[in-house]
Order: structure tokens, then sequence, then C-alpha cells
């Protein structure tokens, strides 16, 4: 950890507390959710819809998606975008702050890789 992201936890124990003061705990909280940072990753392709965003992870339930889209919407992360076509349609997509989530996604597909190769030695 360097020193600039140090600060003291003696009086901080869990991560709702450190949320905003801690980066990791901030991070932590902002993608928690188990399909989030695939939900990132899709939508760093560019908007999609909520019926495409979920046939891209079929295993997902309706009401998880829905729940994980607006917990990542409400944190900022992404955006909805309700177009008033007929039929009304609506767009999920990164927002400038979620778009800088991208190195953080390669980064986990590297060490992912990394990980796979280190299980198939073993």
């Amino acid at each position: 950890m360097t020193d600039e992201f140090k600060f003291d936890t003696s009086q901080i124990t869990t991560l709702d507390e450190r949320f905003g003061k801690c980066p990791y705990a901030t991070a932590q909280s902002l993608i928690s959710g188990k399909w989030a940072p695939s939900i990132l990753l899709y939508l760093s392709d560019g908007p999609i819809r909520f019926n495409e965003l979920q046939r891209r992870m079929p295993k997902i339930t309706h009401a998880t998606l829905s729940v994980q889209l607006k917990s990542l919407v409400e944190n900022g992360l992404v955006e909805r975008t309700r177009y008033e076509d007929i039929p009304p349609h609506v767009e999920y997509s990164l927002t400038e702050i979620g778009e800088k989530f991208r190195p953080v996604l390669d980064a986990m597909q590297h060490w992912g890789m990394e990980y796979i190769e280190y299980m198939k030695e073993k």
C-alpha cells in the first residue's frame, strides 16, 4: 500500500465506515455484487438494452440483473437512458467514471489468465 492511501483504521472497522475514505473499500463496495464486473465488462463495448444484457448472461435472473443495474446506476458507474420510441426502450451504458474502470477490467482479465495458467501447472 502506498503512503498516499494510508489512513488510520483504528476507529473504522466496517466496509461501510471505510467507504469514501479508503480507496480499496470504496472500489470494493461499488463492485461488490457478484455480477457487477461482468455487467461493466459487457457495457464497456457500448450501450446495451436490458434484454440483450440478460441474454449475454444466461445464469443471472431478471431480478438480480435489475438490482445490480440499479445499484451501478445509483453509484454513478452506469447510465440508464430511456427512449420514448414506439415501443419505448431503455439502454444502459458506462458513465465517464464507469469508463475509467476499463483498465481494472483489463487487469482482472490479465491476472485471471495468469491464474488459469497457474492452475494448469499445479
